[in-house]
């Protein structure tokens, strides 16, 4: 019996958010269509200030190798593949990790190996995920860069993005002091029935971290955020990513707890692709 209840456990442990669930709403009735999530959020997700010569300039920045504005995010193409020698690896390919052919543009460049999270805040297995890659990333290898790249799946899951991209800047401008906490709060803001549907909702939150009116509207609709969104989209696509929680190491491998069997195992998988990584 005790088997029976570990079996269950862990594939419940297992299993992530996909794109093909339908979004509920903020008061529990019935699933809400992507289609009106989008039309309800489509105000929101608009940035006038983007234009048709910013659209331009994001098109050089995937397609080309010209060098980037300043402010701009760029995605490089990570380093060709070379032969490892043979090794006893513990986890393989096709059944704990998939390789993606050819390898895929990366977040920054190849200076580093780079791990990548895919995640949503309405998905309570990222959320579960949160504390346990944070401390892998607290203690990761000094070759290694780790991301955050949101889910882009419909209107909701695009504001949201937008939600973390804004707060990534201000992070990073010392508006927002503690990122970890932001996030923490934002997750469980979801949990609690706050769905985060508008521009409005979502500012209240920013203005608990003491961001105001002012400064939330700028960084919402700046261009910085913009790029990072599209960056984000093109990314998702290039991956083939269809759930969250989903790692991406080095544009090469994609995992996930499903494929690796549970958690701690998926953290094991990632520091094992590392290694690979880092034979080359």
């Amino acid at each position: 019996m005790k088997n029976v209840f570990f079996i269950f456990s862990l594939l419940m442990f297992a299993t992530a958010c996909g794109k093909q669930e339908s979004t509920p709403d903020p008061v529990g009735n019935e699933p809400v269509a992507d289609e009106q999530i989008i039309d309800e959020a489509a105000d929101s997700l608009v940035n006038p200030e983007v234009d048709a010569e910013e659209e331009t300039q994001h098109v050089v920045v995937e397609e080309s190798a010209a060098e980037p504005e300043s402010g701009e995010q760029e995605i490089l193409l990570a380093q060709a593949v070379v032969p490892t020698e043979p090794q006893n690896w513990q986890y393989k390919e096709g059944e704990h990790y998939v390789r993606m052919v050819p390898t895929q543009p990366t977040v920054g460049g190849a200076d580093k190996i780079e791990v990548a999270e895919f995640f949503w805040y309405g998905c309570p297995h990222c959320y579960d995920f949160e504390p346990i890659i944070n401390a892998w990333s607290n203690d990761k290898p000094a070759n290694v860069r780790f991301v955050r790249i949101p889910a882009m799946w419909n209107g909701l899951v695009q504001l949201h993005a937008r939600l973390y991209y804004t707060e990534e800047v201000l992070s990073r401008n010392g508006v927002i002091k503690d990122p970890a906490v932001f996030r923490d709060t934002v997750f469980k803001e979801y949990e609690r029935g706050n769905r985060m549907t508008s521009e409005a909702a979502i500012a209240k939150i920013f203005e608990r971290f003491g961001v105001g009116a002012d400064e939330f509207g700028r960084t919402w609709n700046s261009f910085e955020v913009s790029q990072k969104l599209r960056v984000a989209e093109d990314l998702a696509r290039r991956y083939s990513i269809a759930n969250v929680p989903t790692i991406v190491v080095n544009g090469k491998y994609r995992t996930g707890a499903g494929d690796a069997g549970s958690y701690p195992k998926l953290i094991e998988v990632i520091d094992e692709l590392i290694v690979r990584e880092s034979a080359r």
